[in-house]
Formats: structure tokens, sequence, C-alpha cells
């Protein structure tokens, strides 16, 4: 577990990703998927274009071949990504600020709904799960703020309006 204390983790994360537990675990599951399941896949499309004779005109062959690329440049990001991970303790962060892996409680100041979002690094990103990136515009606002702030946010829609009402970890 990394301690990150209170220092802004929207910035340089040259010294590795920052990630949570879950995060990482999800990574390493695409990791184990990429190089069993859609190797086998690909080796399988690999021999069956072979099958139909000559390579060089062979459209299946090719296809299978930049699938194969595709799949290798995948699985170098994932193992680079994972053997520098610094998974997140969420004990050590200040909970009174909004970081990677703060749960947000927010109110839309204009329609009054309420929200919850869930600060991440963009490898975690789902909005549908309701985890924001904290390089998206929402999420970059959002970074460092606390308890009782009111943030203005710029979209291509127009501006959101939200009130923190709770963090969480």
């Amino acid at each position: 577990m990394v301690p990150i204390g209170d220092r802004n983790l929207g910035g340089d994360m040259s010294e590795g990703t920052f990630l949570t537990r879950e995060g990482c675990d999800k990574l390493k599951e695409e990791l184990k998927i990429l190089k069993t399941v859609k190797r086998r896949e690909i080796a399988n499309a690999l021999e069956k274009a072979r099958q139909l004779g000559d390579l060089s005109e062979n459209a299946e062959y090719d296809s299978a071949k930049q699938s194969q690329a595709i799949n290798e440049k995948r699985i170098r990001e994932l193992e680079e990504k994972i053997l520098t991970a610094r998974i997140l303790d969420n004990e050590s962060i200040s909970s009174d600020k909004a970081y990677i892996g703060a749960k947000l409680k927010l109110v839309d100041i204009d329609s009054k709904e309420e929200i919850d979002y869930m600060l991440v690094t963009e490898d975690e990103a789902d909005y549908g799960q309701g985890r924001i990136s904290i390089s998206s515009p929402v999420g970059k606002a959002l970074l460092g703020r606390k308890i009782g702030d009111i943030v203005n946010i710029r979209v291509p829609a127009g501006t959101l309006r939200y009130k923190i009402t709770d963090i969480s970890r």
C-alpha cells in the first residue's frame, strides 16, 4: 500500500500508476484473458487463414495478424501498468478532501438531483458505474475540493454546478 497523505493525486504520476486495489485486480483479470483466451482465439484465426493458401493476398490472415499485434500491445501496456502500480491506501489519504478513491455525494444546484461519483484514474473510469476519471473535466474540477464547496464545471453542454455534500472512502 502506498501512503499518499495530502498530496495532489492528479499531478505527475511518473512514479507509477495510482490504482485502487479493485482497479488493479480488474487490470490483472483483463491481462489474464488477453494472454489465454484472446491469444488462443487469434492463434486459431491465424491457422484458419493459413489454410486458405497464399498469404500475400489473404485478408483473413492480415486481419488476424493485426489483431495479434493489437492484443500483444495491450498485454505489454497492462503488464507495465501492473508492474508500476501504486495501490492506494485509503486509510492514509485525507478524507476531508476529494482525492483518488474518494466517494463523493453531490447535489446539482440547478436540478437538485443527487449524484454519487468515485474519483479514479483513467484506467478505472466507468461512467455507468459512477467512477469518473480525475483527468475528465468533472474529475479535475472536483479534485482537492472539500465538503460544502460549490464547484462550477465547464463541459461541452454548458456549465454544471455541484455542491459537495459528503466525502467518504
